[in-house]
C-alpha cells in the first residue's frame, strides 16, 4: 500500500518535532550552568528529570491502559502540545526548582508521544514492520540530536534560541498528527480499563526476555547521550580534539545514529529480530572499551569509534519494540510498549546519574564510559535466550 509510505514519512516527521524537546537543555546546559550557577550534580538533574518524567508519564499512561483505550492519534496531538508548553516553560526562567519542574512536566508528555507513536505505526505495517519502526526510532534519533545542532551553529547566540526552536518543532508536531496522520489498517483491537492487564504483560517469559535485552540496550543508550558532551568536551581540552569541536561531534554521534537504526530495521527484517539486536549489542559493547582506547590515539580514530558507537547503540532500539508487537497479547501492545519503554527509562535516570560519579572517581572522562559494558553483555545474553524459545517463531514472520 503506497499510503503506508506516505504514513510513516508523516508519523517519522511528528517524532523528529516533539523529541526535539528532549535535550534542549542539555545541549545548552553550559550557558545554563553559567546563566543559574548550577553544580554539575545540579546540571545532570536537567537531563535526568525528563527522564523521570517519561517513566512518571509512561507508568501512568499503561497502569489505565491509556494507550489501547484512546484513539492513538488524539493521544499523541494533546501530548505533543503539551510537551511544547512545557519545554516553552523554562524560557520563563523560573529558577532551579522551577527549572527542573519544567523538564519534569516534559518527559512526562513525550510519554504520550513516543510510546504510541510505535503503536501507530504498527498499524500500518505487518510485513517491514522491524524497517519501519527502525526508521521511527531514526526519527527519535535525529530528533533527540537536533538541540545539538542548533548549539554548534548558533555559537554565541542566545540559549533561549534553542529552546524555543524545541517547542516550535513540538508545536509542528502536533498539527501533523492532528491534521495529516491516521490509523493504519492493521489496527490492535480496543482495551478495557483494568490495571491487571498491565501484570498479565509482565508475567509473559517471551515478552520479559525481550524486555531484558532492552533494559540492557538502554543502560547504556541515554547515558553515552547525556554525557558524551562533556567527553567530548574534556578530550577538546586535552587536545585530542580541535577546539569547538565539541558539540558538532555530539551532534554527529547522536545523528548517526539515523543509519544504525535503518540498518537495523532491514537486517531484523531479514536475519531476525534476535541476532540483530544481539549483533548491534556486540558493536556497541566493545565501543564502550575502544572509545577510552582511542582517548590516546589520533584524532580520525577517535571520531570514527565515535561514529560507530552512535550508529550501532540506537541501531537495535526499534528492535525491542518490534519483537513486543509481535510477541505479546494483540489487545494489550500499547500497554506493553508503554511498560517496555517505562522501565527501561526508569534504569536510564540510574545510569545517567551514575555516570558523572564514575567519571569522578577515575579522574576524568576517559574511562567513564566502561561502567556502560554490563548493559549491552546482559541485554545480549537475554535476546540469544529468547531465540531459543518456539514463541521466537512469532517474530519476523519467523525469523529468530
Amino acid at each position: 500500500m503506497p499510503d503506508r509510505w506516505r504514513a510513516l514519512a508523516l508519523i517519522c516527521a511528528g517524532v523528529i518535532g516533539a523529541m526535539a524537546c528532549w535535550f534542549s537543555t542539555t545541549a545548552i546546559g553550559p550557558d545554563l550552568a553559567l546563566h543559574w550557577g548550577l553544580s554539575n550534580t545540579q546540571a545532570a538533574w536537567l537531563t535526568n528529570a525528563v527522564q523521570i518524567g517519561f517513566v512518571l508519564g509512561a507508568l501512568a499512561a499503561s497502569a489505565v491502559n491509556l494507550p489501547d483505550i484512546m484513539p492513538v492519534t488524539r493521544l499523541i496531538t494533546l501530548a505533543a502540545l503539551l510537551t511544547a508548553l512545557a519545554n516553552a516553560a523554562v524560557l520563563l526562567e523560573p529558577g532551579f526548582g522551577g527549572l527542573l519542574l519544567a523538564r519534569l512536566a516534559t518527559g512526562f508528555a513525550l510519554a504520550g508521544v513516543y510510546p504510541p507513536a510505535l503503536k501507530l505505526m504498527a498499524t500500518w505495517f505487518v510485513k517491514g514492520r522491524g524497517l519501519a519502526m527502525g526508521l521511527l526510532v531514526g526519527a527519535l534519533t535525529l530528533g533527540s540530536a537536533m538541540p545539538h545542532l542548533l548549539r554548534a551553529l548558533g555559537q554565541g547566540l542566545d540559549w533561549r534560541l534553542v529552546v524555543a526552536g524545541a517547542s516550535i518543532a513540538a508545536l509542528s508536531s502536533a498539527a501533523i498528527f492532528g491534521l495529516t496522520v491516521r490509523e493504519g489498517p492493521h489496527g490492535f483491537a480496543r482495551a478495557s480499563f483494568d490495571p491487571r492487564q498491565t501484570l498479565a504483560v509482565l508475567r509473559d517469559r517471551p515478552v520479559r526476555l525481550a524486555n531484558l535485552g532492552y533494559f540492557g540496550h538502554m543502560w547504556e543508550l541515554y547515558a553515552m547521550w547525556a554525557w558524551f558532551l562533556s567527553f567530548a568536551i574534556a578530550a577538546m581540552q586535552a587536545g585530542r580534539l580541535p577546539a569547538g569541536s565539541a558539540s558538532v561531534l555530539t551532534f554527529a554521534v547522536i545523528a548517526a545514529g539515523v543509519i544504525g537504526c535503518a540498518i537495523g530495521g532491514w537486517l531484523s527484517d531479514r536475519i531476525g529480530r534476535c541476532l540483530t539486536t544481539a549483533g548491534m549489542m556486540t558493536v556497541s559493547g566493545a565501543c564502550t572499551v575502544l572509545i577510552c582506547l582511542a582517548w590516546g590515539g589520533p584524532v580520525w580514530l577517535l571520531v570514527a569509534v565515535a561514529i560507530i558507537w552512535g550508529i550501532s547503540i540506537i541501531g537495535d532500539s526499534a528492535q525491542f519494540s518490534a519483537a513486543v508487537t509481535e510477541l505479546s497479547d494483540p489487545r494489550l501492545v500499547g500497554t506493553a510498549l508503554t511498560m517496555q519503554l517505562a522501565l527501561g527509562f526508569a534504569l536510564t535516570v540510574v545510569a545517567i546519574w551514575l555516570m558523572p560519579h564514575v567519571a569522578v572517581l577515575l579522574g576524568g572522562w576517559r574511562w567513564a564510559f566502561l561502567a556502560l559494558l554490563p548493559g549491552p553483555t546482559i541485554g545480549t545474553w537475554a535476546m540469544l535466550r529468547l531465540r531459543g524459545l518456539p514463541a521466537a517463531a512469532r517474530m519476523a514472520a519467523g525469523r529468530r
